[in-house]
């Protein structure tokens, strides 16, 4: 317990403690029936601040999140987010957690070293994210998903996303926070149906907060590890 306490900033514990304590409360008060719901949005909230920090142990929790994720969004008819987050995110995530423990910063595994992106890199990512959104519309149209647009624009942003992260991008978090907010919109959407979906949408605003955060912090990293 010291050594967590000694390896995460007051700022850092601060944030998770209030993230974690603000989903916390608005599962007591809206969605007591679904523990699940809740076990997924505090190990998703724990991934984050491990992932700020460049920390293999992130992705680890994020594949984890991300087969709870898809299960919550198989209750709601989301097959596209089912589908994103257990055929393409999970997968990816394994990929991430590769690369993260092949690149450690000076050996070291508690910390990836960041990577600068060429212009390249990034239109490859656009390339690809703009495929695998018109391949997804098809298969997420032909399964009724509700919300389809909202949903295929999460899987670009989605795609886009773990693909930074594969690639040790600081922007990584950027794109992350930008799926944030189309999710918050998605399960906003369901929670005029349901309420107890209220707990779901304020996972993914402390989603945002948090992402934001590592955006900032993989940029201090990223000057550190420089020498700039």
């Amino acid at each position: 317990m010291k050594r967590i306490l000694n390896y995460f900033t007051k700022w850092e514990l601060m944030l998770w403690s209030f993230s974690v304590l603000f989903i916390t409360v608005f599962y007591l008060i809206f969605d007591r029936s679904a523990p699940f719901n809740l076990i997924s949005s505090l190990i998703g909230v724990s991934a984050l601040i491990f992932c700020a920090k460049g920390n293999p142990i992130g992705q680890v929790l994020i594949l984890i999140f991300g087969l709870m994720y898809g299960l919550i969004s198989y209750t709601f008819a989301y097959y596209g987010e089912m589908l994103t987050y257990m055929g393409m995110t999970c997968p990816m995530a394994v990929v991430a957690l590769i690369s993260w423990l092949r690149h450690p910063f000076k050996g070291k595994k508690s910390e990836v070293a960041v990577n600068r992106l060429r212009v390249k890199d990034y239109l490859i990512g656009i390339l690809l994210s703009a495929v695998v959104s018109l391949v997804f519309y098809f298969v997420l149209k032909y399964f009724n998903t509700a919300n389809l647009a909202v949903s295929t624009v999460s899987v670009t942003t989605t795609f886009f996303a773990v693909y930074l992260t594969s690639k040790r991008s600081p922007f990584f978090a950027l794109a992350y926070a930008l799926n944030d907010i189309v999710l918050i919109v998605l399960w906003v959407l369901a929670t005029l149906k349901d309420i107890s979906y209220i707990s779901v949408v304020v996972c993914f605003a402390v989603f945002l907060f948090n992402d934001i955060y590592s955006f900032f912090n993989w940029r201090r990293m990223q000057k550190r590890q420089s020498g700039e």
